[in-house]
């Protein structure tokens, strides 16, 4: 990561960057979920909530949680308030601003939730990836679940992923 970029934990008065982040990421997919639904993401979990900051200014966010293996939240709706106890960090949502992608950012945001989840206990990170990040997250390390039905709201081409924190 340069020295221009710093990961930092998600604070309150970082909403309206995530949320516009979040929109101009995936609204034309119709993957955007909204404000309410991130945020009670983040709720769940603050300590593993993350955004990136360049100058002063957030240009990208990982939202991450303790969930179930082999299952992802629904984007169609806010979480409910009930904490799942699990080993599995669940990486819900990662966004970069479209100025920085294509400059292994990605990877160093992934890098350093991957170093959190080890030294917050976890076991295993998964995810969802879509519109065909499964291809660079098998090059991490990352294993495809194709058993498991990841629901319909992520789009067609979404696979449910996961790797062992060390």
């Amino acid at each position: 990561m340069s020295e221009e970029l710093r990961i930092r934990l998600l604070n309150e008065q970082d909403w309206d960057s995530v949320v516009d982040l979040e929109h101009a990421a995936y609204a034309a997919d119709g993957l955007s979920e909204g404000r309410e639904a991130l945020q009670s993401r983040a709720r769940r979990s603050p300590d593993t909530c993350f955004v990136l900051e360049r100058h002063g200014a957030v240009v990208g966010y990982l939202l991450s949680l303790p969930y179930p293996p082999l299952r992802c939240p629904d984007l169609g709706r806010p979480e409910e308030e009930a904490v799942y106890r699990s080993a599995n960090l669940h990486v819900h949502d990662l966004v970069i601003a479209e100025e920085l992608r294509g400059r292994e950012v990605a990877l160093g945001f992934i890098r350093h939730v991957r170093e959190q989840a080890g030294e917050q206990g976890f076991e295993r990170i998964s995810m969802v990836a879509v519109r065909g990040a499964d291809i660079l997250l098998r090059l991490l390390g990352y294993r495809a679940h194709r058993e498991v039905a990841v629901p319909a709201c992520y789009g067609r081409r979404a696979v449910y992923m996961s790797m062992p924190v060390d």
